[in-house]
């Protein structure tokens, strides 16, 4: 079944990228603003067997046409991210094929594998593993402090700025007015304090509730079910995503937004399930009464069942 998805992507890519090449040919817009001062005629030849035709055949189920479809996208989508930084032009081809090329890596693991292979997410240093108890509750308390000025540095700061960038030079940010870009402003400004709060509450509650800390490698001994985890089982992934959108609000950039979106859905499909499965293999019986009592994403009851049930608190993230 998840190889007839791979398939179906497949078949729809290529009938896309077909549609893409007519628009090219025959409206100059569509030409200017994918490709900006490449020779259309050049790209095609190349593009059209290699991307349209090998997903075309991909869809067939030929394995090897799938990678062939893949890796040409991979080197178109960065081929055409270099000349749209050093020239300005081809922006929205640039975020067409990057588009492409994560959902090809998805469909050719889905018609090679039949799954996409999340577990290589928390692999390595970012496994899964439960703190050392004697770090105390006040060296958690500041390797949890430590890890969130790295994470919001790198993930609220530097990427929404580089996206910010990128959005002005590749000239693909959307039209709008000042009186607009004030109230994303001031919505995106809010939206931040109150999710860094948010963020603030979650880490110190982990860290001095929970015998650990939130990063993987070093996770809670215990399950936590108080501050806002009463609420929502995952406050400070919540967190996180809120505040990717108010810093794109601030930033008035739609691709940080998008990246922030993103994030979610990948946080929620791909690493989220590994970690219950990891919380539900160490915590049993107390972890999926507590699944069950909280809500994922929306706040609901305020977890007292649980709490009632549970001998004591151990960890949730």
């Amino acid at each position: 079944m998840r190889r007839g998805w791979g398939r179906a992507y497949f078949a729809a890519q290529a009938v896309a990228g077909l549609g893409w090449w007519v628009a090219v040919f025959t409206v100059p817009r569509v030409r200017e603003s994918t490709l900006g001062g490449l020779d259309p005629v050049a790209m095609a030849v190349a593009d059209v067997p290699l991307f349209v035709v090998a997903s075309g055949l991909a869809a067939a189920g030929i394995r090897v046409a799938a990678v062939v479809a893949t890796a040409w996208t991979a080197v178109v989508a960065v081929g055409l991210a270099v000349f749209a930084t050093v020239t300005s032009e081809a922006g929205w081809g640039v975020l067409l094929m990057t588009t492409a090329l994560g959902c090809s890596l998805v469909a050719l693991c889905l018609l090679l594998l039949g799954r996409v292979p999340t577990r290589w997410l928390v692999a390595g240093p970012f496994a899964f593993r439960p703190a050392a108890h004697r770090t105390g509750v006040r060296g958690h308390v500041l390797t949890t402090f430590a890890q969130v000025v790295v994470f919001w540095g790198v993930c609220l700061l530097v990427i929404p700025l580089v996206l910010a960038w990128l959005e002005q030079r590749w000239r693909v940010s959307l039209p709008s007015s000042e009186p607009a870009e004030a109230v994303a402003a001031v919505l995106g400004a809010a939206l931040l304090v109150l999710a860094s709060t948010l963020g603030l509450w979650s880490a110190v509650t982990m860290s001095t509730r929970g015998d650990g800390t939130p990063l993987p490698a070093a996770m809670p001994n215990r399950l936590v079910i108080a501050g806002p985890y009463r609420f929502i089982r995952n406050p400070m992934a919540l967190a996180g995503i809120t505040q990717g959108v108010g810093v794109g609000l601030l930033l008035g950039s739609w691709l940080v937004v998008v990246y922030a979106v993103a994030g979610s859905l990948l946080w929620n499909y791909a690493i989220r399930p590994l970690e219950e499965a990891d919380l539900e293999g160490r915590f049993g019986e107390e972890f999926r009464r507590y699944r069950e009592d909280v809500r994922c994403w929306l706040p609901g009851r305020s977890g007292g069942a649980t709490r009632r049930r549970l001998s004591g608190r151990r960890r949730l993230r």
